[in-house]
């Protein structure tokens, strides 16, 4: 089971940091029971096991005037390994493209787009998404409103697989 190796101590470390990446240290070895320098130890372990792999404030992106969402459906001519690397390449340049996933089915890729404006959106999927090269074919559904978006993993979860294990 993958975090496995993980104790009961790292799991809250996880999760409290998860919680608010923000608290002091001293906060944070109070919260999960542990004294300050082998919580500090334990966050920088984390840290270089790719458990953490940074801290982010999480922005308000209609706040910063990016009022359009959409959700790209690529489908590629060619999906050779080296196709869908070319694509995810590709799609790094892109700016407007905060989430790029690779999918089963009848679809390659779902892209998540915020654009300031439709007009914005509409020049980048004509000149950038659709022109760009292997591309068969793109679908794209515009978000009304989000009902969830928890980009968290769920540490219920995590302690429900642990207690099945033991």
């Amino acid at each position: 089971m993958a975090g496995a190796r993980l104790d009961d101590i790292d799991r809250k470390i996880l999760a409290e940091l998860q919680a608010n990446g923000r608290m002091t240290n001293v906060e944070l070895a109070r919260r999960v029971g542990i004294s300050a320098p082998p919580c500090l130890r334990r966050v920088r372990t984390l840290e270089e096991l790719g458990y953490i792999r940074g801290y982010h404030a999480d922005i308000d992106a209609r706040e910063l005037g990016f009022e359009v969402q959409v959700f790209a459906m690529v489908r590629l001519a060619q999906q050779s390994e080296r196709d869908l690397s070319a694509f995810e390449a590709l799609v790094q340049e892109w700016p407007l493209v905060r989430e790029c996933h690779m999918l089963n089915g009848e679809i390659d890729f779902i892209l998540k787009c915020i654009s300031p404006d439709l007009s914005t959106f509409q020049r980048f999927l004509t000149n950038s998404l659709t022109a760009a090269p292997n591309v068969a074919s793109v679908k794209t559904s515009l978000v009304i409103r989000g009902a969830k978006d928890l980009p968290a993993v769920p540490f219920e979860v995590v302690e429900e697989r642990v207690r099945e294990a033991c």
